[in-house]
């Protein structure tokens, strides 16, 4: 079994890989991360916000493809990774963020956002109730957390859990661990943040909106 750190360090470097090409057509399976950029989008979309942060933002498409529709806005970026960070501030975005630091303690003062996304990066979270809550810190009240990662009925999340991200690990990716529904309820429970959805939806996806109290 593996520490914290060390999870955190083959992340590290498995992303300082991948930051060249990570927004590319050579970006390999991370080119499926695209896939749940409309729905961020659609979620975003129903209410006003004015400062977004997102946790594991990588290269920064999704905040690109977002300051692209609406540059008014205040966005922030944060990352593990020194190399995907520098990637994503040589674009140059005007009223952008870029911070290199760890979202099981996010680096920001209490009630500093409106809205968090994070999209693919949960399952490289040794701590993930320290995520959790870190998000409910961090967020304005009624603020909200958008979150999507892997899931899948219990035969498969177990053969994920203990077959392919161990085998992942042992190629140099960070992968800790994929939730049930039922995990990610408890999660959201113990940090006090009240869930409006909770869904399994296909490609093994689990999309989550959880806000926190007035």
């Amino acid at each position: 079994m593996r520490t914290a750190e060390e999870y955190k360090d083959l992340t590290i470097k498995e992303f300082t890989k991948a930051a060249d090409i990570y927004e590319s057509n050579q970006a390999g399976i991370y080119e499926m991360c695209k896939d749940d950029y409309p729905y961020i989008a659609s979620e975003l979309a129903q209410e006003d916000y004015q400062d977004l942060l997102d946790c594991g933002c990588g290269t920064g498409p999704m905040i690109s493809l977002l300051h692209e529709k609406d540059s008014t806005k205040h966005y922030t970026g944060l990352d593990i990774t020194p190399k995907m960070i520098e990637v994503a501030k040589a674009k140059n975005l005007r009223g952008v963020d870029w911070v290199v630091g760890d979202c099981e303690n996010l680096p920001f003062e209490d009630n500093s956002f409106d809205v968090i996304i994070c999209s693919n990066s949960f399952h490289h979270y040794p701590k993930p109730q320290k995520f959790f809550d870190s998000v409910k810190r961090v967020l304005r009240p009624n603020g909200r957390l958008i979150l999507q990662d892997y899931t899948a009925p219990s035969i498969v999340l177990w053969f994920m859990n203990h077959t392919e991200m161990p085998l992942a690990n042992f190629i140099g990716h960070g992968d800790v661990k994929a939730y049930s529904l039922d995990e990610i309820k408890e999660f959201c429970k113990n940090a006090g943040v009240n869930i409006e959805k909770l869904e399994a939806a296909k490609k093994f996806r689990m999309y989550l909106v959880a806000r926190k109290p007035r």
